[in-house]
This record gives structure tokens, sequence and C-alpha cells, in this order.
């Protein structure tokens, strides 16, 4: 699956991560899904949506299941799934797998400071974890504000990369995670973990800078009696100084090679080579022949310069 926000325009960095999702749905004979993560209610625009969907339409990377279609595992933007991902949160909540924090911002950066002054990991200690369920559910009752915390194990979380091999994660480093708002305002590693488990997808292929998240998001999904899909994390892509290319940082939107006559094939060709290479001097390749020479084994684990 891709998963956008629609917070910007589409821009190289998500084409190539949604054109490498494509290439190897398409050459196991899978589903390509696009959906459309819109929780960020401050910088979601419609406009951004209909920019991303335009773009990928001009590439050729077409969605067998996303938005405006009738796809099983819909409906595929997260704000129309939030009954969804108040059942799960409160089965978290039941199940003791996370609880209400009501500690205030200035309390936690106050401990924040303290901590990083110690030597020690900014994480968060607990304190709220104390709390009963029934003392919780009347100071939300009474309207006292709160965030949903999941209730990290101390263990190392490994799991097998598709292009980085085995990977190890200290579970205690991370602290008591924030997945939620409250029950209806999903945080990202929530509603992510969530979704892609009811969509059954099989393989997530995302950016590099999402491998922090995979451990988080495999400990949701463990507390929830999901299985766990396979993942392929992509180097990052970078500037000619060397920096991340983002949609805030020196990168074009798609849109701006329409405008300048650049040919969808050329730019699919070109950022088929960030990150992946055939294993010969060939330089040119259809759709068609990027589907059927694809595979992870030749993605390489360096950044690539755009």
């Amino acid at each position: 699956r891709f998963a956008p926000s629609p917070t910007g325009f589409l821009h190289i960095g998500s084409v190539r991560t949604c054109l490498f999702n494509f290439l190897y749905a398409k050459k196991m004979g899978g589903d390509f899904v696009l959906r459309i993560e819109d929780t960020d209610k401050e910088r979601s625009k419609p406009e951004f949506e209909e920019d991303i969907k335009q773009g990928l339409k001009w590439l050729g990377i077409i969605w067998d299941e996303g938005p405006d279609t009738n796809g099983k595992f819909g409906p595929y933007r997260q704000m129309d799934r939030l009954d969804i991902y108040e059942k799960y949160a409160r089965q978290l909540l039941d199940q003791s797998h996370a609880y209400y924090c009501f500690c205030s911002e200035e309390e936690l950066e106050a401990k924040k400071q303290e901590m990083v002054a110690r030597g020690h990991a900014p994480i968060y200690d607990g304190k709220c974890s104390n709390i009963s369920k029934e003392e919780a559910q009347q100071r939300i009752a009474a309207g006292e504000k709160a965030v949903i915390r999941f209730k990290t194990q101390n263990k190392v979380i490994s799991f097998t990369d598709l292009i980085w091999g085995k990977v190890d994660f200290d579970a205690s480093l991370f602290g008591d995670f924030v997945i939620a708002k409250d029950t209806r305002s999903p945080l990202y590693n929530f509603a992510a973990a969530v979704d892609d488990y009811l969509m059954e997808i099989t393989h997530i292929v995302r950016g590099e800078e999402h491998l922090s998240n995979t451990p988080r998001q495999m400990m949701i999904q463990s507390a929830l009696g999901f299985s766990h899909p396979q993942y392929a994390h992509l180097p990052l892509i970078l500037g000619p100084d060397k920096t991340k290319l983002s949609k805030r940082h020196n990168a074009e939107p798609v849109g701006y090679y329409k405008q300048k006559g650049y040919l969808p094939q050329a730019l699919n060709n070109f950022i088929a080579f960030l990150g992946w290479n055939p294993g010969t001097e060939r330089e040119m390749f259809s759709m068609p022949e990027l589907i059927n020479e694809f595979s992870f084994e030749r993605c390489r684990k360096s950044g690539s310069i755009f």
C-alpha cells in the first residue's frame, strides 16, 4: 500500500515509494492499495489529495483499491474510519495494553529535561499507568484532558526487512508512547497498524525514516492479536547537498515536471533507478519491463542523490 498524508503536493520521494510498491505488487500478481492518511486535521487538504491522485494517474501508477473505488476493505480515507479506531482503542484499554495519561505538556517537558540532564533517554516514566481504570474513566467523564499511551514491553523486537535484513530494537528505549489523543483521534502508528491488518496488506514498502516506527506498530499488532506484514524500508533520496529530499526541503512537486514537459515514462524510469538497479548496463525500461525486472534484492541500502 501507498499511504500518503495529504499535507502537501506529491513529490519525488513519495513517488519513488509509491512506484516500488506498485512494481512489487504487480510483479507478484497482487493488488496495489492507495490509502489516504488524513488524520492531521490542520494540515490535510482536499486539494493535496487531488494532486496526489492526479499525479499518480499521470505517471500511470493506478491503484486497484483506494478512494473512489469499490474495494472490499474501505473506506480508504482514515477520517472515514474513526469508528474502527475507537473499537480497537477501547480494546487496548480494556485489556490493559494501553492507558489514559493525564500528564500536562509542562509536566512532560520538565520530566524530559530532567532525564536529559541526568544522561538518560527522555522516555515517559509510566506515572499514569498506575491509575485504575475506574479512576481514569471518572476523570475522563469529568472532562479532564488525557491522551492514550501504549504500554511497552521491555523486550527486543526483531524482524527481517526485505532490504536491510535482520533488524533488532530494544523496546524499553521507547517508553510508553502515545497512540491516540482520544479514542476517536488516532495517531500514525496506531491507525497504520490497524489499517494494515484490516486491509490485509502483506507488504509494507516505505522510506527508511519509518524504520523506528516498525517495532511500535508490531507491538500494537501483537497486542491486538494481529499478524505482522513484511517490511521493506527504502534508503533516502537525497538532494544535491546530501540532505533528505522532502516536500518541505528542495523537492519540486511532480506537477512541476509535468508542466516542464517531461514525459511520465521518463520520470518513472529515472525514479526507478533511485535505490534500485537491474544489475546490467541497461538504462531504459518501460513500465511493464520495470515490473518484470524489479526485486528488493537489487535495492541498495545507501541513499541516492537526485
